[in-house]
């Protein structure tokens, strides 16, 4: 599996690492980098989410999201 983030370490300059599987994490996979685990909180807060047809989809990184806007309805359904 590839990734547009390419590390699951925190990025550097102290940026949060939106793959942080911490316990107690309210967590999601990226629906176009499927698999990868997305800190919903962290995701939000850095603005790497989108609405669509009523629901939030988080990404991974900053990449997924012009991703996602070419296409929404595939990527929404590699989350059903």
């Amino acid at each position: 599996m590839s990734s547009c983030c390419s590390t699951n370490a925190p990025a550097p300059g102290g940026r949060e690492n939106l793959l942080d599987t911490t316990t107690g994490a309210d967590m999601t996979t990226c629906p176009v980098m499927e698999g990868t685990p997305v800190n919903k909180a962290t995701a939000e807060a850095a603005g790497l989410f989108r609405d669509y047809e009523g629901e939030r989809y988080y990404f991974c990184c900053a990449g997924c999201g012009p991703a996602f806007d070419a296409d929404p309805a595939k990527y929404a359904a590699t989350m059903a």
